[in-house]
């Protein structure tokens, strides 16, 4: 193995995985070298950026450090005065995607819907986090309504949607319960999420973050038919706030709602998951083609030194 310059960090000889994985829920840490790190610790080869605006610079740096291993987003508050302006022009810029979004508004807003036509003008995806309950005390929802989110998805058929979070992720089942964020247990045919991923062929699933990882844990037999079922709707993300990919520090953000993967490293858990789930053919379908085609990515493989 040849050592990159700087901190102790290796190229990968092989991918760990057995072939390539994009990490698409990769936020940009504010170390140089911090996301590289947390890739090679668990054998993600490529990662989407999940970047604010004001960061684009940091993100573009990275970047440019190791060509061919990155894309990255654009995420600002959509009631800012300047949306529309500083998603146009990230997306114009270079970046690949909207997200992740994440702020105290309605999916069917006003200042969202304007994201949503200029996905449909763009063609780039945009990514929401859709939460109704508290991770900490006080905490208010984020992208709320999705109940009624059907009429979105059919209101704006060429906007790509990507979905992400606790609310999503519970509504795979038709019980929903209101009392915690990850619901355990069996899971009841008929849930929205599943329903509109059958329905829709503009919306997708993110499947990072505790919520993503919970969704697969709670119902296996359900879990390994649901991702044959949407094998072409689902995108690897990790989400992860380990720093060396193998669960070292701290992990989902200190949720305690999330303690079940204190000390592990979610990226780590999730790809194994899937390894366990799946057929080669759907892992690789499902970590690295699904994404390649609907963010349109010009990532570089096979991999060069980093």
């Amino acid at each position: 193995m040849l050592a990159a310059a700087g901190p102790r960090i290796w190229a990968q000889t092989a991918p760990a995985w057995g072939g390539p994985v994009v990490d698409m829920h990769l936020h940009l840490r504010r170390d140089a070298d911090a996301c590289f790190v947390h890739m090679q610790g668990c054998g993600v080869t490529h990662a989407q950026l999940l970047t604010p605006a004001n960061n684009e610079d940091r993100a573009k740096q990275e970047m440019e450090k190791r060509p061919g291993r990155f894309a990255r987003s654009v995420a600002a508050d959509p009631a800012g005065p300047d949306a529309v302006r500083v998603f146009r022009d990230a997306l114009n810029g270079g970046a690949v995607s909207m997200g992740e979004l994440k702020y105290h508004l309605a999916l069917d807003s006003p200042e969202m819907r304007r994201l949503y036509d200029i996905s449909a003008e763009l063609q780039a995806p945009v990514m929401m986090h859709v939460q109704n309950f508290p991770h900490f005390e006080g905490e208010l929802p984020y992208n709320t309504g999705y109940p009624r989110f059907d009429k979105i998805l059919k209101a704006y058929p060429k906007t790509i949607f990507v979905g992400h979070a606790d609310l999503f992720w519970a509504h795979i089942s038709a019980d929903v319960p209101t009392d915690r964020g990850y619901p355990s247990g069996p899971v009841k045919a008929g849930g929205l999420t599943d329903r509109w991923l059958s329905d829709f062929p503009n919306l997708y699933a993110d499947m990072s973050a505790n919520s993503g990882n919970n969704a697969l844990t709670r119902d296996p037999e359900f879990s390994r038919d649901f991702l044959v079922r949407h094998r072409g709707k689902l995108i690897f993300g990790s989400d992860c706030s380990c720093t060396d990919g193998n669960g070292a520090g701290v992990s989902q953000g200190n949720n305690p709602e999330a303690a079940r993967l204190s000390g592990k490293c979610v990226a780590r858990a999730t790809l194994g998951l899937l390894k366990e789930y799946t057929t080669t053919e759907i892992f690789r379908q499902v970590t690295w083609e699904n994404a390649n085609k609907l963010y349109k990515l010009r990532l570089q493989y096979p991999l060069s030194p980093a």
